[in-house]
């Protein structure tokens, strides 16, 4: 009989015994945490809240020898799972996160017909095992990220701005088309304070020219003067004109007006604001400039990728960057077949809508990014999907050159560098499309789908049930 000795290094934390925490965060009730040791469940259903007294508890019930040992699995759950996280991070233990959508497949797998906390928990406990591929390090302060937060904040601000002015537009609409003329379509500081104060033009007639004129100096510093304030007192007396003595209560509808414009005045004041400090954390997290030195890429659309990205280093390949994205089609193979249909759209939608932008822009800069969207569109590719194309491809060059330290360098289709000067006029001079290549591939896409639809309905059944009542009277007179 032969026995076999096994002598284990201590240092070696492949051959310890796998400690982890799963946490389902709630938001307004308690969390709950399961331990599990090598995949079996030490303790499940622990309550607690994210209190410094109840997390000391916690992890006095760990009772561990090595803070590095432990793993804890969350689920990020809106803000809640931040604060958790960043405790547990700071004494030492490894923090992971699973995707959501992740969880809840593995959920139904585990417990099909029940969904509770405790059964979340004990199946974050067991995601080290089960999916190890699918946790992502926790590297980083997620939501808690100035510059992260604040680029989303001025996103659902600038929307929530161009919202009202379509409201404005429609208000606008009913003074007559004098006004929109007179004040334009994107609405300036000027125009907006007119319209808070002098929507009404009964009140524009009785406030005169002149001290129109100067009210319209003072607020758009001079750009407005004498003429412009002569095309509204025009416009007033056109719009009582069109409506008649009784055709319309102005007052009530200077009312709502003022009530828009005011709101476009405080969201035009707050973006302001927000872009003094993005401008300022954008400087701390990329001193350098190499986001902002690729082109296409702004002010703006530079604090959206350097801040919704954060540390390129957390991701383990420039593919998973890409797949944060959403940019990556779907796939879907089985034996020799493989269909590759839409985008995923599972990333960061801010991101995704920041690296379009920008994509559509450098292909008028970058002579290599001209030529792939020419080679694009002279496949019949349609523009948004050639866009789609260019953004993956903007994001991982922007990736490398972050992870580098490196700034973006504009390079010709054979490598040589050309400067920004140089860039727009080697593509407008070889890979300019013409609009009518453009048009004609838009219309034979449309014949095609004509096509495709005329031969669907040829190919039905007469006889086939259709969704119009059926026609219960005769067709033809009863004979004797």
């Amino acid at each position: 009989m032969v026995s076999h000795l096994v002598i284990r290094n201590p240092t070696d934390r492949s051959n310890t015994m796998a400690l982890t925490l799963g946490i389902d965060v709630a938001v307004r009730a308690a969390h709950q945490a399961t331990l599990a040791r090598d995949g079996a469940t030490v303790w499940r259903g622990r309550k607690f809240w994210a209190r410094p007294v109840d997390l000391e508890r916690l992890w006095v019930d760990l009772d561990l020898v090595d803070p590095g040992e432990l793993t804890v699995v969350i689920e990020p759950t809106r803000n809640a799972w931040i604060v958790v996280a960043e405790w547990f991070r700071r004494r030492g233990a490894r923090v992971v996160m699973v995707p959501t959508t992740q969880s809840a497949d593995l959920r139904r797998y585990y417990s099909k017909h029940t969904k509770n906390d405790r059964i979340d928990s004990e199946l974050l406990a067991r995601l080290p095992l089960l999916h190890p591929e699918g946790l992502r390090e926790y590297s980083g302060q997620g939501p808690a990220d100035a510059l992260r937060r604040l680029v989303k904040q001025r996103s659902t601000m600038v929307k929530r701005r161009v919202a009202v002015y379509a409201r404005l537009d429609a208000l606008v609409e009913l003074l007559g088309p004098s006004w929109y003329a007179m004040l334009g379509s994107n609405y300036g500081l000027a125009a907006l304070e007119f319209l808070a104060r002098y929507a009404d033009p009964n009140a524009v007639i009785r406030l005169g020219q002149a001290r129109l004129s100067r009210f319209l100096i003072v607020r758009s510093r001079g750009a407005w003067r004498e003429d412009h304030a002569a095309g509204l007192v025009a416009a007033a007396k056109e719009t009582l004109v069109l409506w008649g003595a009784d055709g319309m209560d102005f007052a009530e509808l200077a009312e709502d007006i003022a009530h828009e414009a005011e709101q476009a005045l405080f969201l035009t004041r707050q973006i302001k604001q927000i872009d003094e400090r993005v401008a300022n954390l954008y400087a701390d997290a990329d001193p350098n400039g190499i986001v902002a030195s690729a082109p296409g890429v702004g002010p703006v659309i530079s604090a959206v990728i350097a801040g919704r990205i954060g540390d390129p280093h957390r991701f383990t390949s420039l593919a998973a960057i890409r797949a944060y994205t959403g940019l990556v089609p779907k796939v879907s193979q089985s034996g020799v077949s493989k269909v590759e249909s839409s985008i995923t759209k599972a990333g960061d939608p801010l991101l995704r809508e920041m690296l379009c932008t920008a994509a559509d822009q450098a292909r008028k800069v970058d002579p290599q990014i001209a030529a792939k969207y020419q080679r694009l569109m002279a496949g019949d590719r349609h523009h948004d999907s050639a866009i789609c194309h260019l953004a993956t491809l903007m994001v991982t060059r922007i990736a490398t050159c972050m992870r580098n330290g490196q700034r973006y360098a504009l390079r010709d289709v054979d490598g040589t560098p050309i400067t920004e000067a140089e860039g727009p006029a080697i593509v407008k001079e070889r890979y300019q499309l013409e609009p009518r290549r453009r048009d004609n591939v838009r219309h034979k896409r449309m014949r095609d789908r004509r096509k495709q639809a005329a031969d669907q309905e040829s190919q039905e059944s007469l006889s086939a049930p259709t969704s119009r009542p059926a026609n219960t009277k005769p067709t033809s007179a009863r004979v004797a």
